[in-house]
């Protein structure tokens, strides 16, 4: 069997996909609440649960950060809820909507950061994540658990060659805005009203070339201390709640 881990991850699995569990893993004695809310729902749905220390939960997870649940699903069953979505939907699913709000990350490798990012993705209204296959990490347990319930909602698309999406997102009208701190101009001065996508690029060295030489414009988010950059998962809360205050008003 396959994983999931974490409570919010594990309350938005058992909310809109209960049949995909096959089993639920609980700390002994828990006087968590919201464990025990966790419980009740796997009962509710006769769900079997198993009470495991806390020692033996840790080896389940290699050492994640697990807050004491394991949701168990069965080896090749890709829960319904988790928006996992083929390359070739991308085109179809642009045509759904009216004004893009998209959020594409180039090589990000950190489970954290990408999790923490679907968070701020979710949060911020975008209506797709963007990353390529390669050099990139995907939908793990750790992401998921990270994003507390966002990659249950939010369309995740992993393609195989990100030049080739950002020309297609280009040919569907959408302006492509790469974050690069050798830019002159600031994310102030950018207009994020119209179909847009943010471009991000990894931890350590930002956009590639290739990337960056798509993107219709660069801008850079004011650094007003010591430090020279963020972390990618702040910079995308940055960069997505300030187009979400440009764009508060779009349906």
């Amino acid at each position: 069997m396959s994983s999931l881990f974490g409570i919010h991850a594990v309350a938005a699995l058992l909310s809109h996909q209960p049949e995909s569990v096959q089993a639920l893993c609980l700390v002994k004695g828990t006087l968590n609440p919201r464990l025990l809310a966790l419980e009740e729902k796997a009962k509710k749905n006769n769900i079997r649960i198993r009470y495991e220390t806390s020692q033996t939960l840790d080896a389940q997870t290699n050492g994640a950060a697990h807050q004491g649940v394991i949701a168990m699903v069965e080896n090749g069953v890709q829960p319904k809820a988790l928006t996992n979505y083929s390359e070739n939907m991308l085109p179809e699913f642009l045509e759904t909507i009216e004004v893009p709000f998209l959020l594409i990350l180039d090589t990000v490798q950190d489970p954290h950061n990408l999790g923490a990012c679907l968070r701020s993705a979710n949060a911020a209204g975008v209506h797709a994540v963007i990353v390529p296959k390669d050099k990139s990490v995907g939908l793990t347990p750790a992401a998921i658990k990270v994003a507390c319930g966002a990659a249950e909602f939010t369309p995740f698309f992993q393609v195989t060659n990100l030049a080739r999406t950002l020309e297609l997102l280009k040919q569907k009208g959408i302006w492509l805005f790469g974050a690069a701190g050798e830019a002159s101009a600031t994310i102030y001065q950018q207009d994020f009203s119209g179909p847009i996508a943010i471009v991000l690029g990894n931890e350590e060295s930002g956009l590639r070339r290739l990337t960056r030489e798509h993107c219709d414009h660069l801008f850079q988010i004011p650094m007003c201390g010591q430090v020279e950059s963020l972390n990618v998962s702040v910079a995308a809360g940055v960069c997505l709640f300030e187009a979400q205050r440009q764009r508060i008003n779009i349906k």
